[in-house]
């Protein structure tokens, strides 16, 4: 069980409507909708900063596989 006001039930009730959906059924889609969102916008700050790190050694120091690395770390424990 949630509580949600009456206000915002009814803006619920009317898009889900408009949406040819149930209640239930719309709500289940935008908070499926919100964590994939979540998650790819947690994937795309890693490949950044994956890519931030990598870009920070000089041409002569070797380079590595940063994903690699991170796999093989959560392997070993």
């Amino acid at each position: 069980m949630i509580s949600i006001p009456d206000k915002l039930l009814e803006r619920l009730d009317c898009r889900a409507r408009e949406a040819g959906e149930t209640r239930s059924g719309f709500l289940q889609r935008l908070a499926e909708q919100e964590l994939a969102d979540q998650e790819e916008r947690r994937r795309a700050q890693a490949r950044r900063l994956m890519a931030e790190i990598e870009d920070s050694f000089a041409d002569d120091e070797p380079s590595f596989d940063v994903a690699r690395l991170i796999r093989e770390d959560r392997e070993s424990h």
